[in-house]
């Protein structure tokens, strides 16, 4: 089986029994290598790749510009499996970003404005007087995706699937791409 679709399978079938299947830890690096590593949700995912928002001035995202490779982690308690992916990084086209921050909920679209993300904040106080801020600059009109709101897609060039078992002897498939084409492998566990 290919291996995007094998997570779509076990996604499917993570979102019977998980809270927020699509919740994932996000590693990246920065251009001295030190690594970075926080949770972000999964939007979209395909045979091009995975798909996550944000913020444009965040620390992930200049971490991606120096360095345009990570990697993604998913668990999902029950069953007890986890799939990680790695490969290089590369924004989502203009509409693509468009689209999506159409569909977001208005308080969300509020709330991307409004964040000056992963910058020193004063009080709480602040970040209220922003939303409301811009909560009445936008009244009874779309809000429009702001230049420093983006995505990126990460590009698989190798996912493992694990799944547990008995006595610790747990299941794991690695595919690696190369030649243009998904490699499987098992490994031990």
């Amino acid at each position: 089986m290919d291996p995007i679709e094998q997570f779509q399978a076990w996604y499917l079938q993570a979102k019977q029994t998980e809270v927020e299947p699509e919740r994932m830890a996000l590693a990246t690096a920065s251009k001295d290598g030190m690594p970075s590593v926080r949770m972000v949700l999964l939007k979209q995912v395909d045979e091009r790749g995975f798909v996550f928002f944000t913020n444009l001035n965040s620390l992930k995202a200049k971490h991606l510009a120096e360095n345009p490779q990570a990697a993604l982690c998913f668990y999902w308690s029950n069953p007890q499996r986890q799939i990680r992916a790695q490969g290089v990084v590369e924004r989502v086209s203009e509409q693509e970003a468009d689209h999506y921050f159409s569909t977001r909920p208005r308080g969300s679209q509020i709330g991307t404005w409004a964040s000056l993300q992963s910058q020193p904040l004063t009080d709480y106080q602040q970040l209220l007087q922003r939303v409301a801020d811009y909560t009445e600059k936008f009244a009874d009109q779309v809000i429009p995706r702001p230049a420093f709101w983006s995505g990126f897609r990460l590009k698989p060039n190798r996912i493992e699937f694990w799944e547990a078992g008995e006595h610790r002897l747990h299941t794991r498939v690695a595919y690696q791409f190369n030649d243009h084409n998904w490699q499987m492998e098992l490994l031990f566990p």
